[in-house]
């Protein structure tokens, strides 16, 4: 891709993930999927469960969000959320494993609340097995 930058700020309450020039990322929101390149008109938005593509100098990686804030201003893309894993952080297997515990508990006749709580199990493990699978990708 080799064109032009904009700064990408991933930050959680306890460290900046990511604080790099790059030249496109795409993510999940609740209102759709954005693509962000540099000069992206201001915008900001609520982030989903999903993964975040950062794509530059044609290497992809990719970084499991759990939901949070997004805005884009002034050539700088800033994600706040309380937390996101690279692949490499992520334990494939628990993440498989909580995923059938989800799914099988789901099945079930649950209170409001705990059906709530699996659903949001089952959501971040399936982000999880996604992101895990592409631990690096490109040249």
């Amino acid at each position: 891709m080799s064109g032009k930058k904009f700064q990408l700020r991933v930050i959680t309450p306890i460290e900046t993930k990511v604080d790099k020039q790059v030249e496109m990322v795409i993510l999940r929101c609740v209102d759709g999927d954005w693509g962000v390149l540099a000069d992206h008109d201001t915008r900001s938005g609520v982030l989903d469960f999903g993964a975040i593509r950062i794509i530059d100098e044609g290497i992809e990686r990719r970084l499991a969000a759990y939901g949070g804030i997004v805005e884009v201003k002034n050539n700088i893309l800033t994600i706040l959320t309380h937390e996101v894993h690279w692949p490499e952080d992520i334990n494939r297997e628990r993440a498989k494993a909580d995923r059938d515990y989800a799914e099988q508990h789901l099945r079930e006749k649950l209170e409001d609340i705990e059906e709530q709580k699996l659903s949001v199990t089952l959501r971040r493990a399936l982000v999880q097995i996604e992101v895990s699978a592409y631990p690096m990708v490109g040249k």
